[in-house]
């Protein structure tokens, strides 16, 4: 990819991974950011003029920072405002059904690049070199172009991958991270003072994903094609483990041994 210095930037969705965007990419181009469902006095507050859909998508690279459930709905928008030669990427937590609902519903004189940034505001919080993102080609021959200004631009480490590769891999590493963490939230509260090192590790992980939004669980979850086969196996193993340990003595049971 070129210089993205004075090139027009249209992001699509400035929601809290929008606004992680809107904030490392300002200085390297000039942002035209639309978000219907956002209020103007939040653009304001972030120091951003908001423009329309169509000013958006008519730059020369797209950004399409929205949800998953709704992406099919927002390619169907912009794509009547694209540019012939446009770069259109987005940044979804999942990739083979984002790759397929872009390239099915975007023009063809469009590339398309699927992105997955390894990282949100949480861990983002000290910056972004040495963080993790993963770049699919999707159509066109710019992916390895984006790959190398996002490496040399913003810091990233970035793996060149296919939808298919990314979910696979993504259905144990974010599948397995966001469930483990919806559990032990569900199970709080839990001990603070008398912890293990592993715990407290344990702990903070779970902390970078709490505050996610929802669409992002269901993203992980639902959205990605090789999630519930990783589900089942987890939860088939802790289901044998559990077996092989067997009731056990209670706190109650051993003392009435004891009295």
């Amino acid at each position: 990819m070129p210089s993205l210095t004075h090139v027009p930037i249209g992001l699509i969705g400035f929601g809290a991974f929008g606004r992680l965007v809107a904030e490392h990419l300002a200085p390297h181009g000039r942002l035209r950011i639309h978000d219907p469902f956002v209020p103007d006095a939040d653009f304001a507050a972030a120091g951003v003029v908001p423009y329309t859909l169509a000013e958006a998508a008519a730059c020369p690279v797209v950004i399409l920072a929205t949800p998953v459930s709704g992406l099919a709905e927002v390619v169907r928008a912009v794509a009547p405002h694209l540019r012939e030669g446009a770069l259109v990427l987005d940044v979804g937590s999942v990739k083979v059904r984002p790759a397929a609902i872009m390239r099915a519903g975007l023009p063809p004189g469009v590339d398309i690049v699927a992105t997955h940034p390894l990282f949100g505001p949480q861990s983002a919080r000290g910056g972004l070199p040495g963080l993790k993102i993963a770049v699919c080609p999707v159509r066109g021959d710019r992916a390895r172009r984006v790959g190398a200004f996002l490496r040399r631009a913003l810091g990233l480490s970035v793996i060149l991958t296919t939808p298919e590769a990314h979910d696979r891999e993504a259905a144990a590493v974010q599948g397995l991270t966001h469930l483990i963490a919806k559990v032990l939230v569900a199970m709080e509260p839990l001990p603070t003072r008398m912890t293990t090192r592993s715990f407290d590790l344990v702990m903070q992980a779970v902390g970078m994903v709490r505050h996610d939004a929802p669409e992002v669980y269901h993203a992980i979850e639902r959205e990605n094609p090789y999630a519930a086969e990783v589900r089942r196996r987890f939860f088939d193993l802790a289901a044998q483990m559990d077996g092989e340990l067997g009731e056990g003595e209670g706190i109650e049971t051993r003392a009435s041994l004891d009295a």
